[in-house]
């Protein structure tokens, strides 16, 4: 994918994964399966992930280089991403520290749903100020998948929001 593509999806996916939330009822919202996060701990985890990109976007590119090196090969594809991140799962990969949602009240369903929306808009402008090229010299530390070049962090965060909408909808069977 392209930086306008990647843009999009980004924006497609968070919407998709919004949407589903805003569509559930409370009881729904509050449902969760034994060991799993109910619906409202899945949007403030997502809303943390994003953030703390966000945030990341936002620092000189520089600060990048600096911090954790450059690139030593290409950027996997969107596909191999994915795949190294279901292997994690599998392996027993969770979030932890400050990924780690608070139980999120239906009251504050809405306030965090705009806030993620706010937080991929920011990204998604962030973004744009990379070329092809930075997007794949670049690397950000990822918990469970270490350093992964911008795209490829792109690239994961376009999938976890539709790995978390399907954990939802698969919790609730709707």
């Amino acid at each position: 994918m392209n930086k306008e593509e990647i843009i999009k999806h980004l924006q497609s996916s968070h919407n998709d994964f919004g949407s589903t939330i805003s569509s559930l009822t409370e009881l729904q919202f509050n449902f969760h399966k034994e060991g799993k996060w109910n619906a409202g701990q899945t949007l403030d985890h997502l809303y943390r992930a994003v953030s703390t990109l966000t945030t990341a976007m936002q620092l000189p590119k520089a600060t990048f280089s600096m911090l954790y090196g450059k690139a030593n090969r290409p950027s996997r594809s969107y596909d191999e991403v994915v795949a190294k991140y279901k292997t994690k799962l599998d392996q027993g990969g969770k979030a932890h520290g400050r990924y780690l949602p608070t139980k999120v009240s239906f009251s504050n369903q809405e306030k965090i749903e705009k806030a993620l929306e706010k937080s991929i808009n920011r990204l998604c402008r962030n973004l744009k100020n990379y070329s092809e090229e930075q997007l794949d010299t670049y690397i950000l530390p990822h918990p469970l998948l270490g350093k992964i070049t911008i795209r490829e962090m792109m690239y994961f965060t376009i999938y976890h929001s539709q790995h978390h909408k399907q954990g939802v909808v698969s919790a609730l069977n709707v």
